[in-house]
């Protein structure tokens, strides 16, 4: 073969080279292509994301302050939400654009406070964390690890970090990163202009009151029309209301009011069940030191065990408490309190198999009563959602409840009741309470069509009405709402708020989207024992291994071009 010749196919086979780069740079345009290859598929988006992306008809802006000089942890969580973003992008056909903000950028310190209250008083929920400085010390600065999204000229704050203080810093990052796509996609939903699902509390029977309910509420009209309703024996009132709460009764509801939940729940009407199984009066209990707890007589146990579930008439005690105050000055002695356990009120278990509670932190409760599922209806499923921890136990009632009841040590051994279920999810086809029942006295004596069965449809049962209610602080200046969850004596905040807004999604999802919670990826961290004993040795693999690959593709390489163009 002659040199000409070898020249010409070389420089043919070059030119091949480039037109084929061309070609597939220019399909790269219009064909998106990424093969995951992770166990769990941390980087495929769910089914329902894409659907929501595509849908898409202006700019989603996303403006993340998580950025400028920031611990290992959150650069990952920054790489991650960008990785998820750009993702998020090519599928949202560029309709998804962003920015990461250092929100501590500002040189001048007056700008830069006035810049961080700003985001304070719009939602955004700083974490301290602490630095060593150049002179060995420490020092404690704030993170603002959450986003503002945008969308045709409205918005919404997003806290990216879920801060559960049982586990540990890098748990924290992990499980908020799993969370991302499910809180970026709902944050998207919730601003599209369309009409927003309605939510009725219902009152009239003693239930909870704006107050009462006004940090939950505050949250949900964000996703919902949120309304307050009397039922006033009227079947078909409750139609329009694609949720329904009961949010904890004091009275006895007439059979009329029960017909009309009845006949919603027939029609497939999901309803959240907030109902105390005992009555006890926390402000008797502050007071005087001494209350009663009695049955709440609020007439839905007929109903309820119909359902599949039944609200015991008993209080659950656990030694996995939140704490109270208690005056432990003698008399005679300017008042000292000190925080410690209370049994009544217990911090209850969330297990992370369902979506509504998967990576929740404890939720806080108060005066609780166990739930039993009853019944062996096979149309009817069962998942329980919250429960008490392994050491615990009932009392029955009627049982005065004193607060000196503290200073005796609970002993582990009268604590033998392992789980108790306080929170149920009930899903399937239902029957109705009223069959076989005379109905002609009821909805306001007229006539109405009458379903013995449900379409499928699901609810909720919690036992404890205190997961719902926010503390109100009554001032001169008007009544101030306290977070719900928030325990002023511990400083903590508890899951409740999380759960209550992820349990009434879960009843409203028609597009499973509650199914992105269930998403896990598994935190795979290096064994810090190993990594100081074995350090040297792989900094030399790293150092060595790749250089003598080269070196040796680069002779392979040298040997095959002389043996090719040796004439």
């Amino acid at each position: 073969m002659s040199a000409l010749s070898t020249r010409n196919r070389s420089l043919t086979e070059f030119a091949i080279g480039i037109v084929v780069i061309v070609l597939l740079a220019y399909i790269s345009n219009f064909v998106h292509f990424r093969l995951d290859l992770t166990a769990e598929q941390r980087y495929t988006l769910d089914n329902t994301t894409k659907e929501v992306l595509s849908d898409l008809d202006d700019v989603v802006y996303v403006r993340v302050y998580l950025d400028g000089n920031l611990p290992m942890g959150f650069r990952r969580m920054k790489r991650e939400l960008k990785e998820l973003l750009d993702e998020f992008s090519v599928y949202g056909e560029r309709m998804i654009e962003y920015e990461f903000i250092d929100p501590l950028a500002a040189v001048d310190k007056a700008e830069r406070d006035a810049f961080v209250r700003d985001l304070y008083d719009r939602g955004l929920e700083p974490t301290n964390i602490q630095e060593r400085d150049p002179r060995g010390g420490t020092t404690q600065r704030a993170v603002f690890p959450g986003a503002i999204v945008s969308y045709k000229g409205k918005e919404q704050v997003v806290n990216l970090l879920k801060n559960n203080p049982a586990i540990s810093g890098e748990e924290n990052i992990n499980i908020s990163v799993q969370g991302f796509e499910y809180t970026l996609i709902s944050t998207i939903l919730a601003l599209k202009p369309i009409e927003l699902p309605k939510l009725a509390f219902v009152h009239g029977h003693g239930e909870l009151d704006e107050l009462e309910t006004g940090d939950i509420a505050q949250e949900l009209v964000k996703q919902f029309e949120v309304h307050r309703v009397v039922l006033g024996g009227e079947v078909g009132g409750l139609n329009p209301y694609s949720v329904v709460v009961m949010a904890g009764p004091t009275e006895r509801i007439p059979e009329a009011d029960k017909l009309v939940l009845d006949q919603y729940i027939m029609g497939g009407g999901n309803v959240l069940w907030v109902v105390d199984g005992v009555n006890v009066s926390v402000d008797s209990l502050s007071q005087g030191s001494t209350t009663l707890a009695f049955p709440n007589n609020h007439n839905l146990d007929d109903m309820l065990f119909k359902y599949g579930a039944r609200i015991n008439p008993t209080l659950v005690q656990d030694m996995q408490s939140a704490v109270i105050p208690v005056n432990v000055a003698l008399e005679g002695q300017d008042s000292k309190f000190v925080p410690a356990p209370w049994v009544y009120y217990p911090l209850l278990n969330a297990p992370s198999t369902h979506p509504v509670t998967r990576n929740l932190n404890l939720i806080f409760s108060r005066f609780v009563s166990p739930i039993d599922t009853v019944g062996m209806n096979p149309s009817i499923q069962k998942q329980i959602l919250l429960s008490t921890s392994p050491y615990s136990r009932t009392l029955n009632v009627p049982l005065f409840i004193n607060l000196r009841q503290i200073e005796r040590s609970p002993l582990e051994s009268e604590f033998n009741q392992s789980n108790l279920p306080v929170a149920v999810l009930l899903e399937g086809v239902f029957p109705s309470a009223f069959t076989n029942r005379p109905l002609s006295s009821l909805n306001n004596g007229q006539a109405f069509s009458f379903h013995e069965a449900s379409v499928p449809t699901k609810m909720v049962v919690i036992s404890d009405a205190d997961i719902i209610r926010n503390e109100v602080s009554r001032r001169p200046d008007g009544a101030y709402v306290t977070p719900l969850g928030y325990d002023r004596y511990s400083r903590q905040t508890y899951g409740n708020k999380e759960f209550v807004v992820n349990a009434i999604n879960y009843l409203n999802d028609d597009k499973g989207l509650m199914n992105l919670r269930t998403r896990e990826f598994k935190l795979r961290l290096l064994d810090k024992t190993k990594v100081l004993e074995q350090r040297v040795k792989w900094q030399v693999i790293n150092l060595t291994i790749p250089s003598i690959l080269l070196l040796i593709f680069v002779g392979i390489w040298l040997y095959i071009r002389r043996k090719r163009y040796t004439v």
